[in-house]
């Protein structure tokens, strides 16, 4: 049986006197961290330059820390409100301060995005790997321990612990001692709000060494809460929901759009005349590939359990089984209602959603004729920063070598869309980014980095539309791609192409596809946008109506201040305005700027003041 501790110093101490003072300790990614004891053993080891403390882990989950005064106006409040209680892994904050001592080491193989671009020891300490790679490095490290946070239950007397949101690589580390590979000590921390998931994450005590367990130590999950669904992510998922087959299997990555693509697959299965008619306003030139609602139902297998799996199951487009299971996913992270929803689920609800290790999900072999015959017409979409006119795809890293994220499974998802037969690689990208003056394009002639090969291109999807590069020749993919880029860009990407000899010179880009600008985008979604069918937040949203009313307001503010002009037009507008209404003063007391106190207070006020009023009326 473990032994149970409810002080953290105290189940270090055990640690250290069990293991050794040579502690290679692995952490989950995201959610499992058991962060009291990391942080105990993190203090010892600050303490006691005698021990040696690596720690290897992956997506470092930290509170947002806002930069400017109206940044922190408006976020301060939320991560009170939902953050508030979540305590901070101290080797993140030594990180920051760039005071890690000599004897202590932190590998990660994934970055919360865009948190350690510009850190030194992040990025030099950074280990490029494949998800389902993560545990076989960890061996070859010589793990010795694993601090998991865990969900607890007792039955018929017996306590079992649940790895809940993390089966991902703990479960295939488990194996491998199992098979004498690696011998290793898991300690827990038990965790009230963390949902007890069925399935072979279901753990009997004597699998674990030692188990924190006090109210003193619980906490609060990370809960990130939704973000709204901008046009743009509302296009991109509309198409992406035009190539999803009936009977078919899906993934999905991180990020919103995934949220917009359940949102668009809903649309087509409950209102399919409604999802034909966007449609025909978003791409009248593009046939329908998938349109129909879905009778057979689908499958999902995704690395990532998000919270939009939850509202597909609800809305009958998931529910296609194998081996009882509508869902198999090796992690999940979400909003506080995600994991509310999940601790409430009844008993036969929660059992047809299965975690399991990450080689199940992101590879074939290991079982490959079973998962051959389960997923079917596979379709596998994941996120890209960028991508090249040939169809490389960056996702994970910039041209300088400075780390963004990970690779993390998509190359995985790829690789797997490749070997089995009907699948699809799916990859979606923004075709810009910034606004005004700063915008520049996301799609490139090329770039120094790549996260998927060019000889790996498959399907690739904008606002814009989709561009299907499957076989296709070098000036074939290239037209494919202009057209699914920004027009402010085409005429140049074209001249690069043909510059290389890439692109016959009198090739020209289709008509239909020259007029790809983001208020074409606005105006096709506009009159679903308007009959609630695509709503800014499609599953809930935990910040307040106020908060979800500034947002786009202070979006429109940040875009605003790429240009002087259009700062300067902002302000006036908002200084020439007249007493504000009700919701305009409540965004205003909200944001601590309805009795403004200085110059820079009442420039915040006309600002924020105008951009709500432009954001009513777009």
């Amino acid at each position: 049986m473990p032994r149970i501790f409810s002080d953290p110093e105290a189940i270090a101490d055990d640690i250290i006197r069990e293991v050794g003072t040579r502690l290679v300790v692995g952490l989950p990614l995201g959610l499992g961290k058991a962060n009291h004891i990391v942080n105990a053993l993190y203090q010892r080891a600050a303490s006691d330059r005698s021990i040696h403390l690596t720690i290897f882990t992956a997506l470092t989950l930290e509170k947002p820390t806002p930069s400017a005064d109206l940044e922190r106006r408006f976020i301060e409040p939320v991560i009170d409100r939902l953050f508030g209680g979540y305590p901070d892994l101290d080797y993140a904050r030594a990180l920051h301060a760039k005071a890690l001592p000599p004897n202590i080491e932190v590998i990660e193989f994934f970055f919360l995005a865009g948190k350690w671009l510009g850190n030194a020891y992040p990025q030099q300490h950074y280990i490029s790997a494949n998800y389902t790679h993560a545990s076989s490095y960890l061996l070859t490290r010589g793990v010795n321990v694993i601090a998991q946070l865990v969900a607890k239950r007792v039955v018929d007397g017996q306590t079992r612990y649940s790895l809940s949101s993390n089966t991902d690589t703990t479960l295939d580390l488990m194996k491998a001692r199992s098979e004498g590979r690696i011998a290793f000590k898991i300690v827990a921390q038990v965790n009230s709000e963390l949902p007890f998931m069925p399935g072979q994450g279901d753990l009997a005590s004597d699998e674990f060494h030692a188990v924190l367990d006090s109210p003193e130590t619980d906490f609060p999950l990370f809960a990130p809460p939704s973000e709204p669904v901008s046009d743009t992510k509302y296009a991109i998922g509309l198409h992406s929901a035009g190539l999803i087959r009936d009977g078919g299997t899906l993934q999905i990555g991180i990020g919103q759009v995934g949220d917009a693509l359940a949102q668009g697959l809903i649309v087509r299965h409950r209102d399919n005349k409604a999802y034909r008619e966007v449609m025909s306003r978003l791409a009248p030139e593009q046939p329908l590939r998938e349109a129909g609602p879905f009778t057979a139902g689908l499958y999902g297998v995704s690395e990532m359990f998000v919270e939009a799996f939850l509202a597909l199951i609800d809305a009958g487009v998931l529910k296609r089984e194998v081996d009882g299971a509508l869902l198999h996913a090796a992690f999940f992270l979400g909003p506080k209602s995600f994991y509310r929803a999940l601790r409430e689920m009844k008993p036969g609800q929660i059992e047809r959603i299965q975690m399991v290790p990450v080689s199940f999900t992101n590879q074939l072999y290991g079982g490959e004729d079973a998962k051959r015959h389960s997923r079917v017409d596979a379709r596998f979409v994941n996120n890209a920063m960028m991508a090249t006119l040939m169809g490389a795809a960056i996702s994970d890293g910039l041209d300088t070598g400075q780390v963004v994220s990970g690779v993390g499974g998509q190359y995985n998802f790829v690789a797997q869309a490749f070997a089995l037969e009907g699948a699809r690689s799916m990859l979606t990208l923004e075709s810009t980014r910034g606004s005004g003056k700063t915008a520049a394009s996301n799609i490139r002639w090329s770039y120094g980095h790549t996260t998927i090969p060019r000889h790996l291109r498959d399907v690739i999807i904008t606002e814009y539309g989709v561009a299907d590069l499957w076989g296709k020749s070098d000036a074939d993919v290239i037209a494919a791609m202009l057209c699914v880029a920004d027009s402010r860009f085409q005429p140049e990407l074209m001249r690069q192409a043909k510059d290389a000899g890439k692109l016959p010179k009198a090739y020209e880009i289709p008509v239909a596809h020259r007029e790809n600008f983001p208020d074409r985008i606005t105006a096709a979604l506009k009159p679903s946008r308007d009959a609630g069918l695509l709503p800014a937040f499609p599953f809930g949203s935990d910040f307040t109506d106020v908060e979800q009313r500034l947002i786009p307001a202070l979006q429109i503010l940040k875009e605003a201040t790429a240009s002087k002009l259009s700062l300067l037009e902002l302000a006036w507008q908002g200084f020439r305005a007249g007493p504000p209404d009700a919701e305009t003063a409540a965004g205003l007391a909200r944001l601590q700027l309805d009795r403004p106190q200085s110059f820079s207070d009442r420039l915040y006020r006309a600002l924020v003041s105008a951009a709500l009023a432009r954001s009513r009326n777009n």
